[in-house]
């Protein structure tokens, strides 16, 4: 026997349809719907059958089965860590460089409090924008999330827009605060999200 499903649109049930009907169907994750396995009504988001159709779209939505939890986020963190790590070498060898070869004044091995200054908020800057970036794009994540299978997306299990990837990464000022209280939080948070996460209203998911 097929499966059947209804669907609630435009403030009525309309089906019954195959699932494979409903693939063809360009719905949204947060559509009604009544499965014949269930006695009441459902987002998509939650009906596992349905994952590889909104996958196949480019959508990974956020459930209960694929929260990322704090090992899986901490390991894609070290990545991108000793990523930016490497990074900021570069950019203070190249740095040194240039100040040795321009013969400009305090061009020793000692950065004066100035210089220092200026180079903390690159690292800082760099750092953000590096994750906005990659986070709205395709990848919908840094290289270590990449690596970690790991994706950032919203409600929908759609890609953040840059704008949203901006405020989550900034947001993490606050998960920083009070020893870190706000990233601590993804250990017993029901959908593993963060102070940043919530406030760009945004989840981080493992693909299978």
């Amino acid at each position: 026997m097929i499966n059947t499903y209804y669907l609630y649109q435009d403030n009525q049930q309309v089906g019954p349809f195959t699932q494979y009907v409903i693939m063809d169907m360009q719905l949204d994750v947060h559509t009604m719907t009544l499965s014949p396995l269930a006695t009441d009504w459902q987002e998509m988001i939650d009906l596992p059958e349905f994952n590889y159709y909104f996958e196949n779209r480019g959508i990974y939505p956020p459930n209960k089965t694929n929260y990322a939890n704090f090992g899986w986020r901490f390991l894609a963190y070290l990545i991108d860590f000793v990523i930016a790590c490497v990074i900021g070498i570069i950019f203070i060898t190249g740095y040194f460089l240039f100040l040795e070869a321009n013969r400009l004044p305090n061009h020793g091995r000692v950065l004066s409090t100035t210089q220092k200054n200026w180079i903390n908020l690159f690292s800082f800057l760099m750092i953000i924008f590096y994750h906005s970036v990659f986070e709205s794009s395709r990848l919908r994540g840094g290289v270590g999330k990449v690596v970690c299978k790991l994706s950032v997306v919203d409600v929908k299990g759609e890609r953040l827009t840059f704008a949203k990837a901006l405020s989550r990464n900034m947001g993490k000022i606050l998960s920083s605060m009070i020893f870190g209280f706000g990233y601590l939080r993804i250990l017993w948070n029901s959908k593993r999200q963060g102070w940043h996460d919530e406030l760009a209203k945004a989840y981080v998911i493992r693909r299978k």
